[in-house]
C-alpha cells in the first residue's frame, strides 16, 4: 500500500522535487504533489529502498546515474498515445504539410516524444498524404526525451492496444504488424523516418546541425516552471527555419511568455 504525503519524511520529499528542478528544470506544483509522491514510490520499489527519505538520501551520490535516470524518466513520464489532438494535426496536413519542398531537407522535432507515438502519427499523416516513397525520400523526424527508457521503446516501436485506440482501421492495416496478442509493432517503412535521441530540453544550447521546418512540443511545458518554459521556447525558436512552426497543444498557450513566436491559431505559432 503507498503511504501518503501525511505518512513520509516531508523535507526528503521536498529535497526530490528541488533536485528534478535543479536537474532538467521539471516543475511539480503543490496539487501534483500526490502525484509525483506516486512516481517515486514505484522508483523505491523498482530499487528495493524502503522509502522517499532512502531515495533522496541514495539520490545525490556519485555512483548513482541509473537511479537519478530512473528519478528522472519516472517523474516526466505522460500518458501518451497515436493520433492525439487531431485539431493541432489536422493543421498540420491541410496548412503545413503542402508548403514542404520537393527535396531531402523537410525537418520534422517532436521535441517531447515519450514512446515515440507522436513522431510515428506525423510519419504516417505525411506519407497518406504525400505518399511513402516520397516522404521517405523528403522528410525527416526526429523523436527527443529527456528518459532513456521511453527512447528505447520508441526505437522499438511496439505499442499495446491501449496507444491505438484512435488509430484508424486502415492506418493500423496500412503501417503496423501485430507481434503478439495486444501489441503492435510500426512496419520499417515508417520507422526509418523517424531517429529517436535522449536529450534535455533544458539544455542550454540545443546540439543541431540544421534547423527544422516544424516542432511538435506539445503537453509538457507545464511540466517546467516559467523561466525554463520561457528558455525553451526561445531555443527552439533558434533552431527552426524561417518561417518555420511551433506547434503545441491546445491548452499549452505562450501568451504569458515573452516570446518572438507569433501565433497563428490555437497551439500554432510561426517564427517570422
Amino acid at each position: 500500500m503507498s503511504t501518503t504525503l501525511n505518512e513520509i519524511d516531508y523535507a526528503a520529499f521536498e529535497q526530490i522535487r528541488h533536485w528534478l528542478n535543479r536537474k532538467c528544470g521539471m516543475y511539480y506544483p503543490d496539487k501534483k504533489q500526490e502525484l509525483l509522491l506516486d512516481r517515486m514510490q514505484y522508483v523505491c520499489k523498482r530499487y528495493y529502498l524502503n522509502d522517499i527519505s532512502a531515495l533522496a538520501e541514495n539520490l545525490n551520490n556519485e555512483d548513482a546515474t541509473e537511479l537519478q535516470l530512473a528519478v528522472i524518466s519516472a517523474a516526466s513520464t505522460n500518458h501518451t498515445y497515436f493520433f492525439r489532438e487531431c485539431a493541432v494535426l489536422d493543421y498540420y496536413r491541410d496548412v503545413i504539410l503542402p508548403t514542404f519542398k520537393n527535396n531531402n531537407d523537410n525537418r520534422i522535432w517532436s521535441a517531447a516524444a515519450s514512446t515515440g507515438d507522436e513522431a510515428y502519427t506525423v510519419a504516417m499523416i505525411t506519407a497518406e498524404q504525400q505518399g511513402l516513397t516520397w516522404t521517405k525520400q523528403n522528410v525527416t523526424i526526429l523523436g527527443s526525451d529527456i528518459s532513456a527508457p521511453v527512447i528505447e521503446d520508441a526505437e522499438k516501436g511496439i505499442y499495446q492496444q491501449s496507444h491505438l485506440e484512435h488509430v484508424p482501421e486502415a492506418i493500423l492495416k496500412r503501417y503496423f504488424e501485430k507481434v503478439d496478442f495486444d501489441q503492435y509493432q510500426v512496419n520499417q517503412d515508417i520507422r526509418s523516418i523517424c531517429t529517436f535521441r535522449r536529450m534535455n530540453l533544458k539544455a542550454r544550447i540545443y546540439p543541431f546541425r540544421g534547423q527544422f521546418d516544424v516542432v511538435f512540443c506539445r503537453n509538457v511545458l507545464y511540466y517546467f516552471d516559467e523561466q525554463t518554459q520561457q528558455d525553451i521556447v526561445e531555443n527552439i525558436y533558434d533552431v527552426t527555419k524561417s518561417g518555420g512552426w511551433f506547434l503545441s497543444s491546445v491548452t499549452d498557450s505562450l501568451r504569458h511568455l515573452k516570446t518572438r513566436w507569433v501565433q497563428v491559431d490555437s497551439g500554432i505559432y510561426r517564427k517570422k
